[in-house]
Protein backbone atom coordinates (compact mmCIF):
# COMPACT_ATOMS: atom_id res chain seq x y z
CA UNK A 1 0.00 0.00 0.00
CA UNK A 2 2.82 2.39 0.75
CA UNK A 3 4.29 1.25 -2.34
CA UNK A 4 1.36 2.02 -4.49
CA UNK A 5 1.00 5.16 -2.98
CA UNK A 6 4.35 6.85 -3.31
CA UNK A 7 3.72 5.46 -6.83
CA UNK A 8 1.21 7.55 -7.30
CA UNK A 9 2.77 10.53 -5.52
CA UNK A 10 6.05 10.64 -7.84
CA UNK A 11 3.54 10.13 -11.10
CA UNK A 12 1.88 13.07 -10.13
CA UNK A 13 4.83 14.82 -9.63
CA UNK A 14 6.22 13.90 -12.98
CA UNK A 15 3.01 15.07 -14.24
CA UNK A 16 2.85 18.59 -12.66
CA UNK A 17 7.01 18.90 -13.38
CA UNK A 18 5.58 18.35 -17.13
CA UNK A 19 2.70 20.53 -17.64
CA UNK A 20 4.59 23.36 -15.51
CA UNK A 21 7.62 22.52 -18.40
CA UNK A 22 4.99 22.91 -21.02
CA UNK A 23 3.81 26.18 -19.59
CA UNK A 24 7.25 27.51 -19.46
CA UNK A 25 9.07 26.70 -22.69
CA UNK A 26 5.17 28.09 -24.39
CA UNK A 27 5.41 31.27 -22.42
CA UNK A 28 8.82 31.69 -23.54
CA UNK A 29 8.06 31.05 -27.30
CA UNK A 30 4.67 33.35 -27.30
CA UNK A 31 6.53 36.30 -25.77
CA UNK A 32 8.99 36.17 -28.15
CA UNK A 33 7.16 35.67 -31.49
CA UNK A 34 2.91 35.39 -30.13
CA UNK A 35 1.01 32.57 -30.30
CA UNK A 36 0.25 32.22 -34.51
CA UNK A 37 3.65 31.81 -35.12
CA UNK A 38 4.39 29.24 -33.07
CA UNK A 39 3.75 25.32 -33.40
CA UNK A 40 3.22 22.30 -31.15
CA UNK A 41 6.07 20.74 -32.79
CA UNK A 42 8.57 23.49 -31.66
CA UNK A 43 7.15 23.53 -28.25
CA UNK A 44 7.40 20.16 -27.24
CA UNK A 45 10.92 19.29 -28.75
CA UNK A 46 12.11 22.71 -26.61
CA UNK A 47 10.12 21.58 -23.45
CA UNK A 48 11.65 17.59 -24.24
CA UNK A 49 8.59 15.98 -24.19
CA UNK A 50 6.48 14.30 -26.43
CA UNK A 51 3.07 15.56 -28.43
CA UNK A 52 1.04 12.80 -26.29
CA UNK A 53 2.24 14.52 -23.24
CA UNK A 54 1.28 17.59 -24.75
CA UNK A 55 -1.79 16.45 -25.24
CA UNK A 56 -2.55 14.32 -21.63
CA UNK A 57 -2.07 17.53 -20.00
CA UNK A 58 -3.85 20.14 -22.25
CA UNK A 59 -6.82 20.25 -25.24
CA UNK A 60 -4.69 21.69 -27.85
CA UNK A 61 -2.88 25.08 -28.50
CA UNK A 62 -5.04 27.09 -27.28
CA UNK A 63 -5.60 25.28 -23.76
CA UNK A 64 -1.87 25.39 -23.62
CA UNK A 65 -1.82 29.72 -24.35
CA UNK A 66 -4.83 29.60 -21.33
CA UNK A 67 -2.83 28.15 -18.83
CA UNK A 68 0.12 30.71 -19.86
CA UNK A 69 -1.64 33.85 -19.78
CA UNK A 70 -3.56 32.73 -16.21
CA UNK A 71 0.31 32.44 -15.78
CA UNK A 72 1.05 35.78 -16.42
CA UNK A 73 -2.18 37.72 -15.43
CA UNK A 74 -1.88 35.92 -11.58
CA UNK A 75 2.35 36.87 -11.40
CA UNK A 76 1.17 40.63 -12.65
CA UNK A 77 -1.86 41.09 -10.02
CA UNK A 78 1.18 39.62 -7.24
CA UNK A 79 3.35 42.40 -8.42
CA UNK A 80 0.63 44.97 -8.45
CA UNK A 81 -0.68 44.07 -5.21
CA UNK A 82 2.97 44.31 -3.50
CA UNK A 83 3.52 47.64 -4.89
CA UNK A 84 0.61 49.29 -3.85
CA UNK A 85 0.85 47.80 -0.37
CA UNK A 86 3.97 49.35 -0.04
CA UNK A 87 2.29 52.32 0.22
CA UNK A 88 0.59 53.21 3.32
CA UNK A 89 -2.04 56.03 1.93
CA UNK A 90 -4.90 54.24 0.31
CA UNK A 91 -5.04 57.37 -2.58
CA UNK A 92 -1.47 56.50 -3.15
CA UNK A 93 -2.08 53.06 -3.29
CA UNK A 94 -4.62 53.16 -5.80
CA UNK A 95 -2.33 55.30 -7.98
CA UNK A 96 1.03 53.42 -7.73
CA UNK A 97 -1.40 50.10 -7.86
CA UNK A 98 -2.56 51.60 -11.43
CA UNK A 99 0.94 53.16 -12.37
CA UNK A 100 2.40 49.87 -11.97
CA UNK A 101 -0.05 48.03 -13.88
CA UNK A 102 0.63 50.37 -16.75
CA UNK A 103 3.78 49.36 -16.35
CA UNK A 104 3.44 45.65 -16.71
CA UNK A 105 1.47 45.95 -19.37
CA UNK A 106 4.74 47.99 -21.28
CA UNK A 107 6.60 45.24 -20.44
CA UNK A 108 7.33 43.22 -24.19
CA UNK A 109 6.19 39.61 -22.75
CA UNK A 110 3.05 40.99 -20.75
CA UNK A 111 1.43 43.07 -23.65
CA UNK A 112 2.01 39.88 -26.28
CA UNK A 113 0.63 37.68 -24.45
CA UNK A 114 -2.36 39.73 -22.07
CA UNK A 115 -3.26 42.43 -24.04
CA UNK A 116 -2.26 41.26 -27.90
CA UNK A 117 -2.71 37.61 -28.00
CA UNK A 118 -5.22 36.61 -25.03
CA UNK A 119 -8.29 38.79 -26.31
CA UNK A 120 -7.89 37.36 -29.99
CA UNK A 121 -6.91 33.90 -29.04
CA UNK A 122 -9.26 33.36 -26.23
CA UNK A 123 -12.41 35.52 -27.23
CA UNK A 124 -13.36 38.61 -25.24
CA UNK A 125 -15.67 37.26 -22.82
CA UNK A 126 -13.10 34.74 -21.63
CA UNK A 127 -10.12 37.39 -21.62
CA UNK A 128 -12.07 39.28 -19.73
CA UNK A 129 -12.98 36.66 -16.64
CA UNK A 130 -9.55 35.48 -16.28
CA UNK A 131 -8.58 39.36 -15.98
CA UNK A 132 -10.98 40.05 -13.27
CA UNK A 133 -10.39 36.27 -11.59
CA UNK A 134 -6.62 37.57 -10.73
CA UNK A 135 -7.32 41.53 -10.49
CA UNK A 136 -10.65 41.97 -9.68
CA UNK A 137 -9.91 40.84 -6.14
CA UNK A 138 -7.47 43.10 -5.72
CA UNK A 139 -9.07 45.96 -6.60
CA UNK A 140 -12.14 45.04 -5.02
CA UNK A 141 -9.69 44.86 -1.82
CA UNK A 142 -8.26 48.08 -2.31
CA UNK A 143 -11.38 50.26 -3.06
CA UNK A 144 -13.00 49.52 0.10
CA UNK A 145 -9.71 49.89 2.18
CA UNK A 146 -9.52 53.48 0.88
CA UNK A 147 -13.05 53.65 1.75
CA UNK A 148 -12.87 52.49 5.12
CA UNK A 149 -10.19 55.01 5.54
CA UNK A 150 -12.04 57.97 4.49
CA UNK A 151 -10.33 58.57 1.76
CA UNK A 152 -12.98 57.62 -1.13
CA UNK A 153 -16.23 58.14 -0.96
CA UNK A 154 -18.80 55.47 0.16
CA UNK A 155 -20.30 53.42 -2.79
CA UNK A 156 -21.11 50.63 -4.13
CA UNK A 157 -17.71 48.62 -3.85
CA UNK A 158 -17.90 46.06 -6.68
CA UNK A 159 -19.24 48.14 -9.22
CA UNK A 160 -17.12 50.71 -8.63
CA UNK A 161 -14.20 48.07 -8.76
CA UNK A 162 -15.76 46.66 -12.42
CA UNK A 163 -15.29 50.80 -13.67
CA UNK A 164 -11.94 50.61 -12.47
CA UNK A 165 -10.69 47.41 -13.95
CA UNK A 166 -12.19 48.22 -17.66
CA UNK A 167 -10.59 52.10 -17.37
CA UNK A 168 -7.14 49.78 -15.97
CA UNK A 169 -8.22 47.43 -19.38
CA UNK A 170 -8.57 50.39 -22.21
CA UNK A 171 -5.86 52.26 -20.92
CA UNK A 172 -3.68 49.44 -21.36
CA UNK A 173 -4.70 48.35 -24.72
CA UNK A 174 -4.45 52.48 -25.39
CA UNK A 175 -0.77 52.53 -24.48
CA UNK A 176 -0.19 48.68 -26.60
CA UNK A 177 -1.00 50.30 -29.67
CA UNK A 178 -0.02 53.62 -29.74
CA UNK A 179 2.65 54.98 -32.24
CA UNK A 180 4.19 56.52 -29.33
CA UNK A 181 4.18 54.42 -26.01
CA UNK A 182 6.09 56.31 -24.11
CA UNK A 183 3.81 59.30 -24.48
CA UNK A 184 0.69 57.65 -24.37
CA UNK A 185 2.09 56.14 -21.08
CA UNK A 186 2.02 59.68 -19.56
CA UNK A 187 -0.65 60.50 -20.79
CA UNK A 188 -2.90 57.25 -19.03
CA UNK A 189 -0.67 58.10 -16.00
CA UNK A 190 -1.63 61.30 -15.83
CA UNK A 191 -5.47 60.75 -16.41
CA UNK A 192 -6.15 57.65 -14.16
CA UNK A 193 -4.15 60.03 -11.53
CA UNK A 194 -7.30 62.45 -11.86
CA UNK A 195 -9.22 59.39 -12.19
CA UNK A 196 -8.16 58.25 -8.75
CA UNK A 197 -8.89 62.88 -7.77
CA UNK A 198 -11.78 62.56 -7.88
CA UNK A 199 -12.83 59.31 -6.04
CA UNK A 200 -11.87 61.80 -2.67
CA UNK A 201 -15.37 62.52 -0.87
CA UNK A 202 -17.10 65.81 -1.95
CA UNK A 203 -17.36 68.18 1.31
CA UNK A 204 -20.78 68.56 2.26
CA UNK A 205 -19.80 72.46 3.67
CA UNK A 206 -17.67 73.03 0.54
CA UNK A 207 -16.78 76.67 0.05
CA UNK A 208 -19.74 78.61 -1.81
CA UNK A 209 -18.72 81.59 -4.09
CA UNK A 210 -19.04 84.48 -2.18
CA UNK A 211 -21.79 86.52 -2.65
CA UNK A 212 -21.29 89.84 -5.28
CA UNK A 213 -21.18 93.07 -3.49
CA UNK A 214 -24.49 94.52 -2.59
CA UNK A 215 -26.09 91.35 -3.32
CA UNK A 216 -28.19 89.82 -0.34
Amino acid sequence: MHTDSTHVNRKAAQSAATRDRLVEVARRLFAERGYAAVGTEEIVRDAGVTRGALYHQFTDKRDLFRAVFEAVEAEVAQRVAESALSRNDPIDQLRVGFTFWLDACAEPETQRIVLIDAPAVLGWEEWREIGERYGLGIVVAALQGAMDAGAIERQPVHALAHVVMGALDEAALYVARADDAPAARAEMESVLGRMVETMRPTSRTSRRSAPAKGLA
